[in-house]
């Protein structure tokens, strides 16, 4: 069931949430108590929320270096941790910033979702608030390698 609503999204802020349901909003909630928790200055300012298609949940934070190239997104950590368990069959996927603010994933990240998932949905801020939508849109006409078609 989708709902038209506002998620508390933390101490003083809200996010307008236009068409997630409570799995998406759950979804959101623990990439937000995982920022909120392990939030450092400089090293940890987002955090991720992945859910598999077992309904396993997998939550990270990036991890920050002094040379920024080479800074590892929480997105990717959670792909990582969740192949660690072998349980990598995306489907659905948040990150938010350390405001608890969801944000869209950076490129290569999407690359990472797509890869994992390739039918996995992926929320993204917009302009009539939060709401998810398939990797595929995001990354349209996605990279593939010869010996894969």
């Amino acid at each position: 069931m989708k709902a038209s609503l506002t998620l508390a999204a933390g101490a003083g802020h809200d996010t307008e949430s236009a068409s997630l349901g409570a799995a998406e909003l759950a979804l959101v909630d623990a990439a937000r108590k995982i920022i909120a928790l392990r939030r450092k200055p400089e090293w940890h300012s987002v955090g991720c929320a992945l859910r598999t298609r077992s309904g396993r949940i997998f939550t990270s934070v990036h991890v920050g270096a002094y040379v920024g190239r080479i800074d590892v997104c929480a997105e990717a950590i959670a792909i990582g941790m969740g192949a660690a368990e072998g349980d990598t069959d995306i489907e659905s996927i948040v990150a938010v910033n350390k405001e608890g603010h969801v944000v869209a994933p950076c490129g290569m990240c999407r690359e990472l979702i797509a890869d994992y998932g390739p039918g996995a949905t992926v929320i993204v801020p917009g302009p009539q608030g939060d709401h998810a939508v398939p990797i595929a849109s995001l990354l349209p006409n996605k990279y593939t390698r010869h010996d894969d078609r």
